[in-house]
């Protein structure tokens, strides 16, 4: 009977989910906009805002500012992936990535920028974690 129970034990432990993860975002009151330069004005319709949803694998992720081309912020994003067992991989900057592109995504966003990483962990309720932040923009045509 012990034998059985560790042979279970042993399978539910090797059984379980690779990772899980969690988003979050803080929206600003008031969207910020960036100006590229003084020639290039952003124009916009006041109460005329539409919400085009693109594809995750469409947002571009980068750690720099995007000084090119205007745009208006939507929220700082943070997203963590967790990895459940201590035989899972171990959480990747990618991974963290794809639920940081995905949460841009839902707003409506083109991308996330000044995109930071925190230090890769152990928690009481995970076997390593990986936190991404970035703040989600949408560029002003």
């Amino acid at each position: 009977m012990r034998s059985f129970i560790v042979l279970v034990s042993t399978a539910l432990l090797l059984t379980g989910c690779a990772t899980w993860s969690s988003t979050s975002v803080d929206k600003p009151d008031a969207p910020a906009k960036q100006q590229v330069s003084t020639t290039q004005q952003a124009s916009t319709t006041a109460g005329a805002e539409t919400t085009a949803t693109k594809a995750p694998e469409d947002i571009i992720v980068t750690d720099e500012d995007i000084t090119d081309r205007a745009y208006e912020s939507l929220g700082d994003i943070t997203a963590t992936v967790n990895k459940t067992t201590i035989f899972n991989a171990d959480p990747t900057p990618e991974m963290v990535e794809v639920e940081l592109r995905e949460k841009a995504a839902e707003l409506g966003a083109d991308a996330v920028v000044l995109v930071r990483y925190g230090n890769a962990g152990v928690s009481l309720f995970s076997w390593g974690s990986l936190e991404g932040k970035g703040r989600a923009v949408r560029f002003v045509e």
